[in-house]
């Protein structure tokens, strides 16, 4: 058999490829926003027939603490749009220094949750007030746990020589998941914080 009947080997297209992460991200972000809603409406369901809410001389959640983690996320969800915007157009430098920026609001948020907890004037054995908080919260900072672990992967992987040029796929959908972080601690923060007492 002549080695010339051979076809040319043809490098599939982006056109031709599979957009997997695009479709399969945004399955999975919608799947963790069933999971967030159900504990929203259980912990309002539970909010409304269980008065006082709160255990004995606890009028309610300290609402500066919970407004400074608020702006700490928030001030992040701006920096991963600008990190963004940089590396569309191609700026490394200020890509790296506004991800980083992102990972340490990040990590601040947590030591700031984690401090919140150590001086909290109940424990996960009050009630539904006790029990609803540490879950609501605790699963929430595992999602922003996660989402720094994935911002630091990401960080890393733009230290290797033209790991971006057939995209940036993946860092749209980690800054996809921390926008859904975000929104649902704005979420978490009305129910818990804002919620007046009695």
């Amino acid at each position: 058999m002549e080695s010339g009947n051979h076809l040319p080997h043809v490098e599939p297209t982006e056109e031709q490829e599979p957009d997997n992460l695009g479709f399969g991200f945004p399955v999975f972000l919608m799947s963790e926003s069933v999971v967030f809603i159900s504990f929203f409406v259980t912990y309002t369901i539970l909010r409304l027939t269980n008065k006082p809410w709160f255990p004995p001389g606890v009028d309610g959640l300290d609402v500066t603490r919970g407004a400074i983690n608020t702006m700490v996320l928030v001030t992040s969800s701006g920096a991963i749009i600008l990190a963004e915007k940089a590396l569309h157009r191609g700026e490394m430098k200020l890509f790296r220094l506004l991800w980083l920026a992102t990972i340490s609001l990040g990590i601040v948020f947590l030591f700031g949750q984690a401090a919140e907890w150590a001086g909290m004037p109940f424990g996960l054995d009050a009630g539904s007030a006790g029990g609803t908080f540490f879950l609501l919260t605790g699963f929430h900072g595992l999602h922003v746990f996660t989402g720094v672990c994935l911002l630091l992967y990401m960080y890393w992987r733009s230290l290797q020589p033209h790991n971006f040029d057939r995209g940036h796929e993946g860092v749209t959908a980690i800054a996809l998941f921390w926008h859904f972080v975000d929104v649902i601690w704005i979420i978490l923060f009305i129910l818990l914080y804002l919620w007046p007492a009695n």
